[in-house]
């Protein structure tokens, strides 16, 4: 599979039977796909939380414990900046206030962001079922968080 052609859907447990469907971009950030291929194959976002929902700023999730402390046992990546805009529905790495300290944590832009342009790896872009990003519940952490119940990637 072309990693132009790669999606990555986010089952999110919506009852109503929609999935979060991001293209990656590997042509942006071809170290950062390459992570979320290998945690995504490994299981590793199965059951992880949105524990960050700012409304009008974006939603986080990727931390294996949920409290925005933790990431996978992977080291941790150089970042690969791009010029692509931080706007609704793209989908950015999270990171400490070093550079290169982004791992597994990611997150979902809800609206322009252009704060962060240039300061963040964009490595995709939410193609369908953004509707369901909007409806994540709300907090830094939210009551009852929602999370990943199942991650994939497919062709097309």
């Amino acid at each position: 599979m072309a990693d132009e052609f790669l999606t990555l859907t986010l089952d999110t447990g919506n009852g109503e039977g929609g999935d979060v469907k991001i293209k990656l971009r590997s042509d942006l950030a071809p170290g950062h796909v390459d992570r979320i291929k290998e945690l995504t194959g490994e299981g590793f976002y199965d059951g992880v939380k949105f524990h960050r929902v700012i409304p009008g700023f974006m939603a986080q999730g990727g931390c294996p414990n949920g409290t925005g402390m933790g990431g996978s046992d992977k080291p941790d990546l150089q970042a690969e900046f791009n010029a692509e805009k931080h706007v609704r529905g793209v989908c950015s790495m999270a990171r400490t206030s070093y550079p290169h300290s982004a791992n597994s944590q990611f997150f979902i832009c809800f609206d322009d962001a252009s704060f962060l342009d240039k300061q963040y790896t964009v490595w995709g872009q939410v193609v369908e079922g953004m509707e369901l990003v909007d409806a994540l519940p709300k907090g830094e952490p939210p009551r009852e968080p929602g999370k990943i119940v199942k991650a994939t990637i497919s062709e097309g």
